[in-house]
């Protein structure tokens, strides 16, 4: 799939909005994420900007540096969210190696009041 920039850019088409919505996306987050006691907010904020980083770059990651400055955090907190997420298989990090990027897969799981899964998919991405 397309990003909307490269489609805007084959068909010549030009954005004249000051919408920020408009010019820049927008990311939709699950329910499930945002109504989940058992998560904190940092490790929702994280989710969330996994789903955009991977929607909207073309499935690319830019690394837990760039995260945390967009998410105005320091690195050792990104890591907690991200090791939060992977302790209730929100997503999975597949470490590559010394100095490689990891690949994360963000697994979206509809969960019961039990908290089982009901449903599963997964989006993969590098980073």
């Amino acid at each position: 799939m397309q990003s909307i920039s490269d489609v805007i850019r084959e068909k010549n088409i030009q954005l004249d909005t000051l919408d920020p919505t408009t010019r820049f996306g927008f990311t939709q987050v699950p329910n499930f994420i945002l109504r989940d006691p058992n998560l904190s907010m940092g490790a929702k904020l994280t989710y969330a900007m996994f789903l955009s980083y991977a929607w909207h770059n073309e499935l690319c990651f830019p690394g837990q540096e760039r995260l945390a400055v967009d998410m105005g955090m320091s690195v050792p907190s990104v890591s907690k969210f991200i090791g939060e997420l992977a302790d209730h298989s929100l997503v999975t990090v597949k470490r590559r190696g010394l100095g490689k990027t990891n690949l994360y897969t963000v697994h979206f799981q509809v969960r019961t009041a039990s908290q089982r899964d009901t449903t599963r998919k997964v989006q993969t991405f590098t980073g």
